[in-house]
């Protein structure tokens, strides 16, 4: 993370010959207008304050006052003139950042694609030589711009983005902030001449910037964060006691009885309803032999599995309460669902049942318990 106190300990200047590469915070946000470059600046200016030699690479206020006034007192590398087809156009001047080596460089649209003749075909790869420099940076970017939701915007939208950036860029991020609006506020900016020209509102309400558009766009960008810091969070996380569940994972324990098939429609239900992933366990007992037609029946239910997108999971054990448990464990269940026991009364009374056993190894996990006949669910 690139916290404030961690910056104001590294008042020395940068080394070029040290090997620390610099830490890069991205401001994302749903769609331009929600504020991520005023926000990006107005962190600036604390760091400013606390003595960090802080400085603006690039900046696209792209007319907008507010954004503008929040840069004035902070020092920018002037940009670099390129000639293109007789035309001058300016760019960020990598070359001078490094020369200028300040703690923190600032640089607005990772994604945008340089004027051809530049150096580097892409902004986002002159920011990957200023971190390798040793420069900590703080950049922004749009959901729209990550390659892997590219088609997935254009079906929201109708639009195609060009310009992207590869997902690895978000991943390898020390920190990432969402700026967040509400589609009725941005609208409202919109509206307001915050975002646009005057000439250019109508069509971009009546495109880009349509509600239901913006709501899509907004989950997107929640969603790929909280993915995001899950998955650092699974990679830092030493025990299951110290890791945080961003998202619900619903675990289904299926069998070799007839009632799988109706847990795997409950669990992706269940998984439907709460936005969450969705994994199905057989725990195969190693002295138990399983018959061609249980066997084919379990391949069904994987089967079944895959098509609610789910992640079929299979493990052999005696102890069918403890492997549920570790699978728990290791995958991070929130919910699991299990079928009612089959067991007669006295089998129950002798050996006890799933649910008792379950129940003492899961902690902070909801325990959903199916009647085959009834189709109904008690939760414990």
């Amino acid at each position: 993370m690139i916290g404030k106190s961690e910056l104001a300990n590294q008042q020395t200047s940068h080394n070029p010959l040290k090997q620390r590469r610099g830490k890069h915070k991205m401001f994302i946000g749903m769609a331009p207008g929600v504020g991520k470059t005023y926000r990006m600046l107005e962190e600036a200016h604390e760091l400013k304050e606390e003595g960090i030699d802080v400085v603006i690479g690039l900046l696209e206020t792209h007319g907008r006052e507010e954004t503008a006034e929040q840069a004035i007192g902070l020092e920018a590398v002037p940009k670099k003139a390129i000639v293109h087809k007789g035309v001058t156009l300016w760019e960020m001047d990598t070359d001078a950042v490094l020369e200028r080596q300040p703690q923190l460089i600032l640089v607005d649209e990772l994604a945008h694609t340089n004027v051809p003749g530049s150096l580097r075909e892409k902004r986002y790869q002159d920011v990957e030589v200023i971190l390798e420099a040793g420069i900590d940076v703080y950049s922004t970017v749009n959901i729209q711009h990550l390659e892997s939701l590219n088609d997935l915007v254009a079906k929201i939208t109708g639009i195609v983005v060009r310009e992207r950036i590869p997902d690895r860029i978000l991943d390898e991020a020390d920190e990432v902030v969402v700026v967040d609006v509400t589609p009725e506020t941005l609208q409202e900016r919109l509206i307001e001449g915050k975002i646009y020209a005057p000439e250019k509102i109508e069509q971009s309400l009546q495109n880009f910037f349509q509600k239901r558009h913006l709501v899509a766009l907004r989950e997107l960008a929640l969603r790929e964060v909280a993915d995001n810091i899950e998955e650092t969070a699974e990679k830092t996380s030493t025990s299951v006691a110290q890791f945080c569940n961003v998202h619900e994972r619903v675990l289904v324990c299926i069998s070799t009885y007839p009632n799988s098939a109706q847990l795997l429609r409950r669990g992706a239900r269940l998984a439907t309803v709460m936005r969450s992933r969705l994994y199905a366990l057989f725990v195969e007992h190693p002295d138990r032999f399983i018959t061609k037609e249980e066997s084919l029946y379990i391949e069904t239910c994987e089967h079944f599995c895959r098509e609610f997108s789910g992640e079929f999971l299979r493990v052999k054990s005696a102890n069918t309460a403890q492997a549920i448990a570790e699978v728990a464990k290791k995958y991070h269940i929130t919910q699991v669902v299990i079928g009612q026991s089959q067991k007669s009364r006295w089998e129950l009374l002798w050996h006890g049942s799933l649910v008792q056993q379950l129940v003492r190894y899961l902690k902070g996990v909801d325990l959903h318990i199916i009647n085959s006949e009834k189709d109904q669910s008690r939760k414990f």
